[in-house]
């Protein structure tokens, strides 16, 4: 029997769902023909890939043997279908690009515009997740383009750098009409309320370091997992919270203010998987991109 993709994409289906019925279910075909199709792969390949002895069906050592070069050669697929489809003229195209949320506060919108205006035949598929599921999406070749912070890296991750981001205090327009400019001391701190990003956010923990490394202990009144939800409230209480200066220079109502020792700096960076190709729209976004951090005179990475 010659092997065909179709009997790839059902031994992975049954692995992930550790079931034939989950699995046939998915894939939209009935119990009997998947196990037929999975038993004819099984007498192509010479060897049991299956183990379903247990009360989940699971792959056995050949199984998982074979599962991975059978992920990898439908990535691999996937990654030509999109290179035969791409248009150089980017007349059409698509772009799959993953940011962490505090991205979509003040980069987002502004490239999306860009890429509009100036490719319109390119869609975009935009995702605001963790660092760690784009890492993860882009060696899954679920994801084109990621937008993170330079650090640490899955294996297979190639990062550049794109510019740095700085973090300041920031309150609501002030509403007292005072001249004292004077920089806060870090330890009055301590006195202030705070609405921060909650810990799902990387942006947190760099707060939480600052905070530890200068043992300063503020009241932390309100935690939020949205941007936006921030900026809402410090514009109508007298809470303070922490933002990135690309959103606040930009944001009419909200003032920074200057502490003493400075809030810890981080390298934002576009990320992609090692050796992967890279279609023509994701080159025209990496242009705009570039656009983008000169137009706003961002801080040098």
């Amino acid at each position: 029997m010659a092997l065909e993709l179709r009997h790839l994409r059902y031994l992975l289906a049954v692995a992930e769902q550790a079931s034939f019925t989950r699995a046939a279910e998915r894939l939209r075909i009935s119990q009997p023909t998947l196990s037929q199709q999975i038993k004819q792969l099984e007498r192509t390949v010479g060897a049991q890939l299956l183990d379903r002895t247990g009360r989940t069906i699971r792959l056995t050592d050949a199984g998982e043997a074979y599962a991975h070069y059978a992920r990898r050669a439908l990535r691999d697929l996937a990654a030509a279908e999109r290179a035969v489809v791409d248009v150089a003229d980017l007349s059409r195209g698509h772009l799959r690009l993953a940011v962490t949320p505090t991205f979509t506060a003040y980069l987002v919108g502004p490239l999306a515009a860009a890429l509009h205006i100036h490719h319109p035949g390119i869609t975009l598929d935009v995702r605001e997740m963790t660092q760690d599921r784009i890492e993860t999406g882009l060696l899954a070749d679920d994801l084109d383009l990621g937008i993170a912070f330079h650090g640490s890296h899955l294996t297979g991750i190639t990062p550049t750098a794109l510019f740095t981001e700085h973090l300041s205090l920031v309150t609501g327009i002030d509403r007292s009409g005072g001249t004292d400019t004077r920089p806060l001391p870090v330890r009055d701190l301590a006195a202030h309320q705070l609405a921060l990003l909650s810990g799902d956010f990387a942006t947190r923990s760099h707060i939480d370091a600052y905070f530890t490394d200068h043992k300063v202990r503020p009241h932390i009144a309100v935690e939020a997992n949205s941007i936006q939800a921030l900026t809402e409230i410090v514009q109508r209480t007298d809470l303070a919270t922490v933002l990135p200066d690309a959103l606040t220079h930009e944001h009419p109502r909200l003032v920074p203010v200057t502490v003493e020792s400075a809030l810890p700096a981080r390298t934002v960076a576009l990320l992609h998987r090692e050796n992967a190709y890279q279609s023509a729209a994701a080159r025209a976004f990496i242009g705009l991109i570039r656009d983008h951090i000169r137009s706003r005179d961002y801080a040098p990475a």
